[in-house]
């Protein structure tokens, strides 16, 4: 999917909904940045997390799949390229739905973090609205709910220590634009949301979670 994601590298580093917002807001204060604090964040994309660590005084890598989005170290997150305990915090924004392997993931994060993991996600809503995100994106893999976020953090020997769920606005066509949807999905993708969409809005469930080491 790297060339997939290449492409659209721009579109993301453009998107409101990824460069603003309460989800990243909060995602950037509970890495505790700081002078002196050092952070990962894992599969940055736009690199808007990493942006806002720094503005705060973090010392920021950045690790991405995908050459396009101008990471600091190319990598996936489940073969994390750093020793153990190589940060203060790790971060990951709106991007676990995309992993092959997300317990192996987190595993990772727990394992290269020395006291913090940050992740924010949306959540699982129903298998039609997955179905509805795997024709509109087929890197898609799966929406996740908060007692799989638990368990995923626990098997990762993360303690949670603190969740945040919200709803994000999602401007659908942006959002179809984005994947490059082609046009002749766009109105099956539509019929899957159903009444989730209203006036070419959405909004999204997400998860804001935290983790230390138990």
């Amino acid at each position: 999917m790297t060339n997939v994601w290449d492409e659209r590298a721009e579109d993301y580093r453009t998107s409101a909904i990824h460069s603003e917002g309460e989800d990243l807001d909060l995602t950037v204060e509970w890495c505790e940045p700081g002078p002196g604090v050092t952070v990962l964040d894992v599969a940055t994309g736009g690199g808007h997390v990493a942006r806002r660590l720094r503005e705060a005084g973090a010392t920021v890598v950045t690790v991405d799949p995908a050459p396009g989005m101008q990471p600091d170290v190319i990598g996936p997150a489940e073969h994390l390229p750093f020793a153990d305990g190589s940060f203060d915090a790790v971060a990951c924004r709106v991007a676990a739905h995309h992993f092959a392997d997300v317990v192996a993931a987190v595993k990772e994060m727990a394992r290269v973090a020395r006291h913090r993991v940050v992740i924010c996600d949306n959540t699982f809503v129903s298998e039609t609205s997955e179905q509805a995100d795997r024709l509109r994106d087929p890197s898609h893999v799966r929406n996740y709910g908060v007692a799989e976020w638990h368990s995923f953090f626990e098997l990762a020997g993360l303690r949670v220590v603190d969740e945040r769920h919200m709803e994000r606005p999602l401007e659908i066509g942006p959002w179809l634009d984005r994947a490059r949807t082609p046009a002749e999905d766009r109105p099956r993708v539509l019929e899957l949301l159903g009444d989730r969409v209203r006036n070419g809005w959405m909004p999204l469930p997400t998860l804001v979670i935290k983790g230390v080491h138990a």
